[in-house]
């Protein structure tokens, strides 16, 4: 008795691309179509009989998408990097994760909107919504013009924090139509990079579309996982978008940099941050319940955040004509959000020194905060909720100190003392700041005071041996004095010229009369022959102690000579005007 088998039916398989239901045979076709042909209908019931095994199939075909996963990507107010499939390669993590039931993840989506904090629900999604940067996003400039040619490379986007870096990438890829890959550089490796590298030339091969790989926090990565970019970059394979806070000049390599440009994002300006805040607080409105509240009812919740896109920014023109203590209203009766006026508003701009997710941030806490909230407690929280922005190691750290010299240099004490507070209530170490005036007071007071150089040192020793915060007193005292002592560089400018004369030849010989003889011989050889012992003579006298190369030459200039200053009118009328108060400069007349 024979058994006759029920032919087996082709059964659809996922796209490892498009994650499109494909027939198995046709698989290889769609592919090398770009995704475009060989789709099995959607729905289509299966007539294979219910005993009819599967096929196994390769890890690549059996790919599908999770549920969660697809609902987390309809959602607008789930970051990019969340919806991506960015690759792991932590084996137990994938297993976790996918042990966990649906029931978990049910309600995910509505969880995941209410813990987005309100700078990531409001970024921008298109770049006519982008704040700031005209620089780069303006019409005419060289940015918007390779995106309008559908052309982008790798770039390093460099600004500080909240800036605006973040969200200018992902809509750079958004305007090119590439695929977005998202890591960073404080949880990713070297393993996570050659994923997404792995991903992109496959991408890239079978359909043709490029990648776009954003990597935040780019200067935490040392040489040797920058140089993974490198091959990939310049084959083109992939487009890279670093962010980065740090001056790649310093912490990236020359091999990264001259394969990308690098594009500077300067801070927000008060206009910028205004503009934010105006948009944000329109979208909030959009989303809450029209029906506004009469004075003096009580709010029973705060309506929630919303996250449609509002393309108007003029939602606080019509609180500018309200007084300063009156909260933004809509047309009719006052909005909830009566604890939100024009001076909380005007401090937000303030404490956020042009940083929009400070500025949105402040902006969560003060829309949380109750509608009878005294204006003055909620600006004093506001401004303790605030940290001081100077980084001890960082740019600004360079920067301040730098201004802190050319303060003393240029004899503006009230300029000095303000960088010194600067940095010593940011955190700065006194002791860095001691070591710069020790050395500003032999480059810039040298010879003109003696004095200088003796305080400096007293100072720096006053803030290894007391420490803060009563050293601050020793700095004050020292930054004063060298301020206003006057000023001469002719031993540095010296040396100077010194230095370049030595290294024209190394090699050039001490002069005979110039030699110690400590021995018979060396006398016999004419070591000294003919030096002139100077304290034993009522006169001066002569020795050659130059190379005869150089004799004749000036290297440490005479008291009083300005042959090489230079004489400049304008800059000389600005100074008399701007610091001594219109009147004529003393030294006009023996000029």
């Amino acid at each position: 008795m024979c058994s006759h088998r029920r032919p087996r039916l082709p059964s659809p398989v996922s796209c490892p691309i498009c994650l499109q239901p494909v027939l198995e045979e046709n698989i290889n076709k769609h592919l090398d179509s770009g995704c475009s042909i060989h789709v099995a209908p959607q729905g289509e019931p299966s007539s294979r009989p219910k005993n009819t095994a599967l096929k196994k199939l390769a890890p690549i075909f059996s790919q599908t998408r999770d549920k969660h996963a697809s609902t987390l990507a309809d959602d607008p107010l789930v970051p990019p990097s969340m919806t991506k499939d960015t690759p792991t390669t932590s084996k137990k993590r994938k297993f976790q994760v996918s042990s966990l039931s649906s029931k978990r993840f049910k309600d995910a989506p509505s969880n995941f909107k209410s813990s987005v904090p309100l700078a990531e629900r409001l970024r921008p999604k298109c770049l006519d919504e982008f704040f700031g940067q005209k620089h780069l996003t303006g019409p005419e400039s060289l940015l918007m013009s390779m995106l309008d040619s559908g052309i982008i490379g790798s770039l390093i986007l460099w600004g500080p924090p909240g800036c605006g870096k973040t969200t200018l990438a992902r809509l750079l890829a958004r305007h090119v139509d590439c695929n977005f890959r998202e890591l960073s550089a404080t949880s990713s490796g070297t393993n996570d990079v050659r994923a997404v590298l792995e991903e992109a030339k496959a991408t890239l091969s079978l359909t043709g579309r490029k990648t776009i790989l954003f990597l935040d926090e780019v200067h935490r990565f040392n040489k040797a996982q920058q140089d993974v970019f490198l091959p990939c970059i310049e084959q083109g394979q992939i487009k890279m978008i670093g962010a980065t806070t740090e001056n790649p000049s310093f912490r990236l390599t020359g091999a990264l940099l001259s394969r990308c440009r690098v594009l500077v994002l300067e801070r927000l300006t008060d206009d910028d941050i205004r503009g934010i805040i105006s948009s944000a607080v329109e979208r909030v409105l959009a989303s809450s319940p029209r029906d506004c509240e009469q004075p003096g009812t009580e709010r029973a919740a705060s309506p929630p955040v919303g996250t449609e896109p509002v393309t108007s920014q003029n939602s606080l023109s019509r609180s500018q004509s309200q007084s300063s203590q009156g909260p933004i209203s809509c047309d009719g009766p006052p909005l909830p959000y009566v604890q939100l006026t024009d001076r909380v508003i005007s401090s937000i701009v303030s404490l956020s020194m042009g940083d929009a997710r400070t500025a949105l941030s402040l902006l969560e806490l003060v829309l949380a905060s109750k509608p009878d909230r005294d204006e003055h407690a909620l600006l004093a929280s506001l401004r303790r909720s605030v940290s001081a922005s100077y980084d001890r190691v960082g740019e600004s750290h360079y920067d301040m100190i730098s201004a802190l010299h050319k303060s003393i240099r240029g004899s503006q004490g009230s300029a000095a003392m303000y960088w010194l507070a600067r940095m010593l209530t940011g955190g700065e170490d006194p002791l860095y700041i001691a070591r710069r005036l020790v050395v500003c007071a032999s480059e810039d007071i040298g010879l003109a005071d003696a004095h200088a150089l003796p305080l400096a040192m007293a100072a720096l020793q006053a803030c290894q041996v007391i420490g803060m915060p009563e050293c601050r007193i020793n700095l004050a005292h020292c930054v004063g004095y060298l301020s206003e002592a006057p000023k001469c560089t002719r031993a540095y400018e010296a040396y100077n010229r010194a230095e370049v004369a030595a290294k024209l030849d190394p090699t050039m010989p001490v002069p005979m009369v110039a030699r110690n003889a400590p021995t018979a011989l060396m006398e016999e050889l004419g070591y000294a022959e003919g030096y002139n012992y100077n304290p034993s003579f009522r006169h001066p006298v002569h020795n050659d102690f130059l190379p005869i190369t150089f004799r004749g030459d000036k290297f440490l200039k005479e008291v009083g000579d300005l042959s090489d200053k230079v004489w400049d009118e304008e800059e000389l009328l600005r100074w008399e005007q701007e610091e001594n108060g219109g009147r004529l400069w003393k030294g006009r007349s023996s000029a």
